[in-house]
């Protein structure tokens, strides 16, 4: 497993950018899947966007075309640009990780951090 914190969250408005970061802590980064969730209050965690080891990405369709996952094996860490935010995107968004291919699309993660929150004004 590895460590994950996260950061980069804050308010802003309707049509703005925003990057998120996740840090990961131990030596096998990059033997790990990772991903982005957010969930809602009363809701239940919804998949946002993973990219594998190899670099291949996957997205949800509320946000295919608007953001983007990318990682940095060198520093560790993988990240979530964020443009044409709308309020919907609202929530707060957590980084996980894997080191089983499948659970991708199981949504089973085995490592999370503690979330940080997004919050977009309309």
């Amino acid at each position: 497993q590895v460590q994950l914190v996260e950061s980069g969250g804050g308010l802003v408005q309707a049509g703005d950018s925003l990057r998120l970061s996740c840090a990961a802590s131990g030596r096998t980064f990059n033997r790990h899947h990772m991903a982005w969730f957010r969930q809602t209050p009363g809701k239940e965690r919804e998949f946002v966007a993973a990219i594998t080891t190899s670099a291949n990405t996957y997205y949800a369709d509320s946000v295919k075309g608007r953001f983007t996952i990318s990682r940095d094996n060198v520093r560790n860490m993988v990240s979530l640009q964020m443009n044409s935010l709308k309020p919907d995107d609202t929530a707060v968004y957590y980084c996980a990780g894997t080191t089983t291919y499948s659970s991708i699309f199981s949504k089973d993660f085995s490592s999370w951090g503690q979330g940080t929150q997004v919050t977009v004004s309309s």
